[in-house]
C-alpha cells in the first residue's frame, strides 16, 4: 500500500514538474515570438509617432495572454471572450497608425497559440506573417501615387472664403480640403490652411499667381508634399 501510495506521489511529481515546463516553454516562446513581431513592427514603420512603450506593450501583452492560455486551458468560449475583452481595452486608446491595431492582434495570436501548445504552429505563424510583412514593406504594397501639398492663404476678414477659390481650385487641383481657418495680423485677417493635389502639368507658381489675384496680394505659402498611402 504504502509503495502505491509513493508511485501516486511520484506520478503526481512529475506531472507537476511537467506542467511547470511545459507553462515555461510557452512563456519563453511567446518572448521569443513577440521579439521578432516587435523587430518587425520597428523595421517597417513609416508613421511619424513611434513609440517605444507601443513595443513594450506587444511584448508584455503576448507573453500575458500566453499564461492566461495555459490557466483556462481548452476552454474555447473563454479563450473568444479573451480575444474580445482585449478588443475592447485596445479601442480605449487611440492608435497613431492603423497598423499598429494588426500588430496588437499579431501578438495576441502568437501568444495564444503558444499558450495552448501549438508551437509549431505559433512558430510558423510568426514567420509566415513576419515575411509578408516584409514582402508588403518591400513592394510598397498599396500605395497610391498621389502627392499631396498644404496650401495656406492669407485673406482680409471682408471676404467670404467659403466659395472664394472654388472656381480657380476646379481648374488647377484634382482635389482639395480646407483644413482650418484661424485669424492673423490681431484679428484683421483669415489664414486658409488646405490639403491640395494640383492637375498634371499645373506648377506652384500657377497657383499662387493665380490666387495672387483674389486674396489682395497678401501672404501665400506651399509646403512640399507628404506622399499619402
Amino acid at each position: 500500500m504504502s509503495q502505491f501510495i509513493n508511485e501516486l506521489q511520484y506520478f503526481s511529481d512529475f506531472t507537476t514538474r511537467a506542467a511547470v515546463i511545459e507553462s515555461f516553454a510557452a512563456i519563453l516562446l511567446s518572448f521569443v515570438l513577440s521579439l521578432l513581431i516587435t523587430w518587425v513592427y520597428r523595421k517597417t514603420y513609416t508613421g511619424s509617432q513611434y513609440s517605444q512603450s507601443f513595443v513594450h506593450t506587444i511584448i508584455i501583452m503576448s507573453v500575458v495572454v500566453s499564461v492566461i492560455m495555459i490557466v483556462i486551458g481548452n476552454n474555447i468560449a473563454v479563450a473568444f471572450g479573451l480575444v474580445g475583452a482585449f478588443s475592447i481595452i485596445r479601442f480605449r486608446s487611440a492608435m497613431s497608425d492603423p497598423k499598429d491595431i494588426a500588430f496588437i492582434f499579431f501578438g495576441m495570436a502568437a501568444g495564444i497559440a503558444s499558450g495552448l501548445g501549438f508551437y509549431t504552429l505559433a512558430v510558423l505563424f510568426a514567420i509566415t506573417l513576419s515575411v509578408l510583412i516584409f514582402i508588403l514593406h518591400g513592394v510598397d504594397y498599396g500605395k497610391k501615387d498621389t502627392f499631396k501639398k498644404t496650401l495656406k492663404v492669407t485673406i482680409p476678414e471682408n471676404m467670404h472664403y467659403e466659395e472664394l477659390f472654388d472656381d480657380l481650385f476646379a481648374r488647377l487641383l484634382e482635389e482639395h480640403t480646407l483644413l482650418q481657418v484661424e485669424t492673423t495680423n490681431l484679428g484683421t485677417m483669415y489664414q486658409l490652411t488646405y490639403t491640395i493635389v494640383p492637375k498634371e502639368g499645373i506648377t506652384d507658381k500657377q497657383i499662387m499667381d493665380e490666387i495672387r489675384e483674389h486674396n489682395a496680394n497678401l501672404k501665400i505659402s506651399i509646403v512640399m508634399p507628404s506622399r499619402t498611402y
